[in-house]
């Protein structure tokens, strides 16, 4: 009896660790808010622990695991396209990914729109995956699932968290406005608008009474400019709404449709052909001027809307996709930043006409400007199918691809700066210009420096923009070999079924079982690497540790590598239900961060554990550590205890 009673106090101390030391760190409520025409808002509020945030449900590939809620298929309702809604969250660059990334700390609310297809009540069900890190450790991606009841026919209530945006959403509103302000100061450049400022100006001195009917009627146009781009704003986020905005940073077809209509666009810029609004909107507009005071002022702006279109509508449209990230205010702050922007001019030299004299005048250095946008067009362009590409797994616009593209584009920028291509309004250039020459000089310098990106480089100044090392078609840069030789030379060896090359190019495996059973044919110690894609501290050391020379020849030679990463999202063929946790395994992630917390009482990565052929554990794991010394002691000390059993 005294044994049974020792035994079940032992299995309840063991089971008390465990779950100790299953740290949650954040916890999930979840409700639903009726919208009408049988559509409901699921929304999944985060509470999080202090040091701790989780991920943005927006994440550039590669990097760590995005917060995703997935439904499970039902007849009775199914989930709205698109990504999921979320506050502003605080964005921070990460040299290890080479890309900013976006969390979320103390609190945080997810929703996502979902349409009833069946009358009467409803049980939504599926689960919310979120990945949560501090500075030291990230845990791995957890599936938390909800069942929620609803109806499709009776208003569904529920309280609501509000997350405030607080300095995060004005940073974001004034990243915006300048963005677009600058994109004004650049419309005001092309020839479409730039020869219009003396004109109405000029107009204005002349057909007012006073100097102060001058000024008055110029500061009347500035606000008749800021007014129909403002209405353009709030059209474009009344018409979409937050949500829809926000998807059209991510829907396939859109960024296909954006980067087809950037190149047509860039294409009329070249000289191609001109694209004009329809000439009925124009003399509609223009009948306009003939009623005088504000209304007349307000149609001589809406013609110069409409006439420089050409110039502008590319301008506009990029900055509208880009302002769409701020929800809905977003369009609208763009578009009083950049009809501000061009605005200003119209108003500044009505008040002090004098200064028209200090204007260039007008020549073909505008159609320069014209083209040089054309070719930032064009750039912007396979940026958009760079976004599509990655989304469905197209793989044709890799990252060798795209920086290529952007190497050929930006050199023949700094080649017409030069003068060396002429395109068909082009005017005839005796000599180059300091101005321009320096210019050139800069494009050529930028397109210097993304040439070694193409044999993988990692150029930092465009990062965010071509897609991640991973999607790529040497992630190891050209030429690169591995694993090392026992001389330090490189050379390639045969591997077993179900081995690859690795991380810094060792070999490994990504299956525990396969390895195991390699282990015993070999005999060699195993040495297991818990990690992630998204774990930073798990690329610092492949990248600073892993890539020594001893410490590489040691895990090439001495070990057998077995890397289980935690959140990779592959299915599993039959999903089962944890006896540790209770919950659902559904990925081939999820399986291996159960194992790791059911054999290791661990879950933070990197994790590392060496074991013999028959699973015993050889000496105490180790997790993330950047002393190169210290792990290759380790490693050696491992080795030594294989040998000694």
């Amino acid at each position: 009896m005294k044994r049974t009673i020792a035994a079940v106090v032992m299995m309840l101390a063991v089971f008390g660790a465990t779950f100790a030391q299953m740290e949650q760190h954040i916890s999930w409520k979840f409700s639903t808010k009726n919208l009408g025409d049988n559509k409901v808002e699921l929304i999944c509020e985060a509470s999080i622990d202090d040091g701790w945030h989780v991920y943005s449900s927006e994440l550039p590939e590669g990097t760590a695991v995005p917060t995703n809620i997935e439904l499970e298929q039902s007849t009775a309702y199914k989930g709205i396209e698109g990504i999921i809604e979320e506050p502003k969250p605080t964005a921070h660059y990460d040299e290890t990914f080479e890309a900013e990334l976006k969390w979320f700390e103390k609190k945080a609310t997810f929703k996502k729109v979902v349409q009833l297809t069946q009358e009467g009540d409803v049980t939504i069900k599926g689960y919310i995956e979120s990945m949560i890190c501090n500075d030291q450790t990230c845990m791995p991606p957890e599936m938390v699932d909800f069942e929620l009841k609803v109806s499709s026919t009776a208003p569904v209530t529920a309280e609501v968290a509000t997350t405030e945006a607080g300095e995060e959403e004005e940073e974001s509103y004034w990243a915006i406005f300048l963005l677009a302000f600058g994109g004004g100061l650049a419309a005001l450049l092309t020839p479409c608008v730039f020869p219009m400022i003396p004109m109405t100006v000029s107009f204005f001195t002349k057909t007012s009474s006073t100097k102060a009917a001058g000024i008055r009627n110029g500061i009347q146009y500035g606000i008749s400019i800021i007014v129909i781009y403002l209405i353009l704003g709030v059209a474009v986020s009344a018409i979409f709404g937050a949500s829809a905005l926000n998807e059209l940073s991510t829907n396939v077809w859109f960024n296909l449709f954006f980067a087809l209509l950037l190149v047509v666009f860039a294409v009329s810029f070249f000289g191609a052909f001109e694209i004009v609004m329809p000439s009925s909107w124009v003399n509609f507009a223009t009948k306009g001027e003939e009623k005088g005071g504000f209304i007349g002022t307000f149609f001589m702006a809406f013609t110069l809307a409409l006439v420089s279109f050409s110039c502008t509508g590319p301008i506009v449209g990029a900055l509208l996709v880009k302002a769409a990230t701020g929800g809905y205010m977003g369009p609208i702050v763009g578009m009083l930043g950049f009809s501000s922007a061009l605005a200003l001019p119209f108003a500044f030299f009505a008040a002090f006409p004098g200064y028209l004299n200090s204007l260039p005048k007008s020549g073909g250095w505008l159609n320069s400007v014209k083209v040089i946008l054309g070719f930032l067009e064009l750039a912007f362009a396979f940026k958009f199918l760079s976004v599509a590409d990655m989304t469905m797994g197209w793989h044709i616009l890799e990252r060798e691809v795209f920086i290529a593209i952007w190497v050929a584009i930006f050199g023949a920028m700094g080649f017409y700066l030069l003068g060396k291509i002429r395109l068909p309004h082009d005017s005839p250039m005796e000599y180059v210009p300091v101005s321009r020459f320096v210019f050139a000089l800069a494009v050529f310098g930028f397109t210097i420096y993304m040439l070694p990106g193409i044999w993988g480089a990692p150029v930092n100044l465009i990062s965010g923009m071509p897609p991640s090392k991973d999607y790529s078609e040497s992630p190891f840069g050209v030429g690169y070999q591995a694993p090392v030789s026992s001389g330090g030379g490189s050379a390639h060896v045969e591997m077993p079924e179900g081995m690859h090359y690795g991380p810094q190019g060792i070999p490994a495996f990504d299956d525990y079982d396969k390895a195991l059973a390699y282990s015993k044919k070999v005999n060699k110690p195993i040495l297991l690497d818990f990690t992630g894609k998204g774990c930073t501290n798990c690329r610092k050391m492949e990248d600073k540790v892993w890539s020594n020379t001893n410490v590489k020849k040691l895990l090439t030679e001495d070990y057998i590598l077995v890397s289980l990463y935690v959140d990779i999202r592959k299915k599993l063929d039959e999903p089962y239900i944890s006896e540790l946790t209770g919950k659902k395994i559904r990925t081939v992630g999820q399986k291996w961060a159960e194992f790791q917390m059911e054999r290791y009482q661990q879950q933070g990565q990197p994790y590392y554990v060496i074991i013999d052929e028959n699973e015993t554990t050889l000496n105490t794991p180790v997790a993330y550590d950047p002393d190169i010394k210290k792990y290759q002691n380790w490693l050696e000390d491992g080795i030594q205890k294989y040998k000694n059993r």
